[in-house]
C-alpha cells in the first residue's frame, strides 16, 4: 500500500453517551449502560435487557420527511458521521467532495422497521407499509444516508461480517484511500435492532444473558459467572485520510491505521473454531502487515462478548499468536460497559483504542470478579490503569467464523 493512512476524527452514539467524549469517559469510568429494554415490552422472554442508546431523538436531527423514510441504524450513523466530521475539522465542499468517500457497515440493518412493517401487514398494528420500507431497511442504506447528509460523490460501500463489520469498515477505508481512489473516508459500523424477534431468536440459541435482575452487572467477559452477551445498540464513525492529506491542513491526528487481516474460520456458522487457529492466524496475519511484532502491542481492544466459547477463543488465540508476550499485554472489553453493539461493536473498539492511546489510559473490563480459569490473560480487571499505550490492537470476530484484526499506532 502506498503512503499511510490516519484517523481525524471520531463521532459516537453509544449506549453510555451521545458523542464521542461523554462515551469515552463513561468507559474509563467503568460505567455500564445496561438497563431493562425500553424499546419493547420484553415480559415473557428470558432475556429482558439490552444496551440501549438513550435519549436519542432523531427530529432534533432531520426534517421530517427524512425521519420518515429512514431507519434508526441510518440515523444513528448520520448523528456519529456529523460529530465525526466536525471532530476532524474537515469542510467537505467543493472538489473535495468528490474524493470523499463512505463505507459504513452493519450486521443486521433495519430489522426493527421489518418488525413494524410486518405487524402493520399482518393487521397486528394500525396503518400501511410505508413506501420509503425497502430503501430504508438494505443495509447499505447507513453508507448512502451518510454521504447524502454530507453531500459527497466518492466511493460508497457496505459491508455485512456480523460482528466484524465495525473494524472492518476501517481496513476497507484505508484501502480506498491507498489504492488513490479517495482522499478522505468517513467509515464505522451502525446497528439499532432491539426488537422482540431478535431478542426471541437470540434467546431460542441461549446466546444472551439473563441476569436480569442486575443489568449493570450482566455483561462480565473472560468471568466464570458470565451466562451471555447483553444485545446493543450504536453508531461509531470516523474520519480517515492520507497522511499527506491531513498534513497539508494541519489536521490533528489520533492514529495512524498500521494494517489490519481477515480470515475464515471456515467452521460453523456461530460458533468459533474450538481451536482458535484462524483466530490467531489473523493476529499473526495483522502484526506482520502492520511491521509489528507481538512485544510492540502495548493494548488489546478485545472482541469480549461474555459468552462461554468466545471468550476462551480469544484467549487462545491471544496466547497462540504473541507467545511468551501474551501475559504481557493489557487487554479489555468495552461489552463489559455497553453489550454487544453488533454492527457497531468493532468501529466503537477502534475509538477506545485510539482515544486510549492519545490519553494514556486503558479502560477497564468491568464485572470482572472471578476469572475464567481459561481466561487467564491481563484483562484489565473493573478499574482503568493509565499507561503509555504506543501500539493498539482491535479484535472483531463475527458470525460464520469471519475474524478482522487491525493495528493502530499513535499519531501520523
Amino acid at each position: 500500500m502506498n503512503g499511510q493512512v490516519v484517523v481525524t476524527g471520531f463521532g459516537a452514539i453509544t449506549p453510555v453517551g451521545n458523542d464521542r467524549e461523554t462515551t469515552w469517559q463513561a468507559l474509563v469510568k467503568g460505567v455500564s449502560g445496561i438497563d431493562t429494554i425500553t424499546a419493547f415490552d420484553p415480559s415473557g422472554l428470558p432475556t429482558r435487557i439490552a444496551g440501549e442508546v438513550k435519549g436519542f431523538d432523531p427530529a432534533a436531527l432531520l426534517d421530517t420527511k427524512r425521519v420518515r423514510r429512514s431507519a434508526r441504524f441510518s440515523q444513528l450513523a448520520i448523528a456519529a458521521a456529523r460529530e465525526a466530521v466536525a471532530d476532524a475539522g474537515l469542510s467537505l465542499a467543493g472538489e473535495l467532495a468528490d474524493r470523499t468517500g463512505v463505507v459504513v457497515n452493519c450486521a443486521v440493518a433495519g430489522m426493527g422497521e421489518i418488525e413494524l412493517a410486518t405487524r402493520k401487514l399482518t393487521g397486528l398494528e394500525p396503518g400501511r407499509v410505508s413506501p420509503y420500507f425497502v430503501s430504508s431497511v438494505i443495509p447499505n442504506m447507513a453508507a448512502c444516508e451518510v454521504a447524502i447528509d454530507l453531500g459527497v460523490h466518492g466511493p460508497v460501500t457496505a459491508s455485512a461480517l456480523a460482528c466484524a463489520s465495525g473494524i472492518y469498515a476501517f481496513l476497507e477505508g484505508r484501502r480506498l484511500i491507498a489504492s488513490g481512489e479517495a482522499d478522505v473516508v468517513v467509515c464505522g459500523g451502525t446497528d439499532a435492532s432491539i426488537t422482540p424477534v431478535m431478542f426471541a431468536g437470540l434467546s431460542t440459541m441461549g446466546a444472551l444473558s439473563r441476569r436480569n435482575d442486575d443489568p449493570a452487572r450482566a455483561s462480565r467477559p473472560f468471568d466464570a459467572g458470565r451466562d451471555g452477551f447483553v444485545y446493543g445498540e450504536g453508531a461509531v464513525l470516523a474520519v480517515l485520510e492520507s497522511a499527506e492529506h491531513a498534513r497539508r491542513r494541519g489536521a490533528n491526528v489520533y492514529a495512524t491505521i498500521a494494517g489490519g487481516a481477515l480470515t475464515s474460520d471456515a467452521f460453523h456458522v456461530s460458533a468459533p473454531e474450538p481451536s482458535a487457529g484462524y483466530t490467531a492466524e489473523a493476529i499473526r496475519l495483522a502484526l506482520r502487515r502492520s511491521r509489528t511484532g507481538p512485544a510492540d502491542i502495548d493494548y488489546i481492544c478485545a472482541h469480549g462478548t461474555s459468552t462461554r466459547a468466545n471468550d476462551r477463543t480469544e484467549t487462545a488465540a491471544i496466547r497462540a499468536a504473541f507467545g511468551e508476550h501474551a501475559g504481557d499485554v493489557a487487554i479489555s472489553s468495552p461489552k463489559s460497559m455497553v453489550g454487544h453493539l453488533i454492527g457497531a461493536a468493532g468501529s466503537l473498539s477502534a475509538m477506545v483504542a485510539t482515544l486510549a492511546m492519545r490519553d494514556g489510559v486503558a479502560p477497564p473490563t468491568i464485572n470482572l470478579d472471578t476469572p475464567d480459569p481459561e481466561c487467564d490473560l491481563d484483562y484489565v480487571p473493573n478499574v482503568a490503569r493509565p499507561m503509555t499505550i504506543d501500539t493498539a490492537m482491535v479484535n472483531a470476530f463475527g458470525f460464520g467464523g469471519q475474524n478482522v484484526v487491525a493495528v493502530f499506532t499513535r499519531g501520523a
